[in-house]
This record gives structure tokens, sequence and C-alpha cells, in this order.
């Protein structure tokens, strides 16, 4: 995996980008962020999304960047959950390759400091049928993206999503 924010250009597009942050929540609370499917849509400032969903499927509608699907494929409350980024049509869902992104809570410090090391991985890079340009323009933007959607998670979880206390995590 490579952790730098430039690729050499004869090297391969890595599978998977890896970012953490440390935040000074409960893993509860970060975790009623980073629940929301599609949170992490938007340009380093969170704005709400309409949400629909039917049956394993989310339609993600966000002002600026369009639809998007996206399943939901671990809800494990309060430490973890992944989606796959969905292709094909509204309704439908296409077998060609997409990338999952996964969200991990973990404890850190002492347990009376009330932090968590938020990690994501998005995987799914180098199986993408798009060509050796295209997929390492798309890597590169998304390593800096999760720079900016950490933070954005961080500054949720540490002073409060807009019009959400921290939410039970069981469904």
């Amino acid at each position: 995996m490579a952790d730098e924010t430039t690729l050499p250009a004869d090297a391969p597009v890595p599978d998977e980008i890896e970012r953490s942050v440390l935040i000074d929540a409960s893993a509860e609370r970060v975790f009623a962020v980073v629940r929301e499917p599609g949170w992490f849509i938007n340009d380093g400032e969170y704005r709400e999304h309409t949400i629909t969903t039917d049956g394993t499927v989310t339609r993600v509608e966000d002002p600026v960047h369009g639809v998007f699907q996206i399943a939901i494929e671990a809800n494990e409350p309060p430490n973890r959950v992944q989606f796959r980024w969905l292709g094909g049509g509204l309704g439908e869902i296409s077998d060609a390759p997409n990338n999952t992104v996964e969200f991990i809570i973990d404890p850190a410090g002492a347990a009376s400091r009330n932090q968590v090391r938020l990690t994501v991985r998005e995987r799914g890079f180098a199986r993408l049928g798009l060509d050796e340009d295209v997929r390492r323009r798309n890597y590169l933007e998304n390593l800096e993206g999760w720079e900016q959607e950490l933070q954005v998670a961080k500054d949720l979880a540490e002073k409060g999503k807009p019009g959400a206390a921290e939410q039970p995590t069981g469904e």
C-alpha cells in the first residue's frame, strides 16, 4: 500500500488507501457519524443528503455531486461499518468491479480520555476497469479526499453532527 500523496509515474496504482485520525469522542458518537451511507460525499464540509433505501441498496442524493448507489456490507456498532459503491443504473447493481469503503473505530489511549482512532480503508482501485491514467487520477484524488473527510468526521463527532445527538447503535 502506497502512503504518499504522489505516486511515481511508472508505479502501478495500489489497490487500497488507508488513513486514520484521532478523535476526542466516544466510539458511539463517531459511529453515529460514519454509519450514514454517503456522509463522505462532500467537498470537505458536511452537508445533508437525501437518502432512500430499497432492500440492500441505499440511494444517496448529494445536491452538488448527484446520485450514488451504496450497499451496506457490514454494520457492527460501534466499531465498524463497510459500504460498497454500486455501479449500473438506479435500482440495479452492476457486476462490474467497484470499491469498498470501510470505517473502523478503535479505542486510543486511556479509556478515561474518551478518544478513538477512526480508520478508513478504501479498496478496489486495482480491479477497476478504467485505463491506468484514470485509475491513477482517481486514486490520488481519493487519497487527498480522505484526509478532508476524516477531518469532517472528527469535527462532526467532536462538535456534534448538525441535527443529531449521540444515537443508539442498535438497529
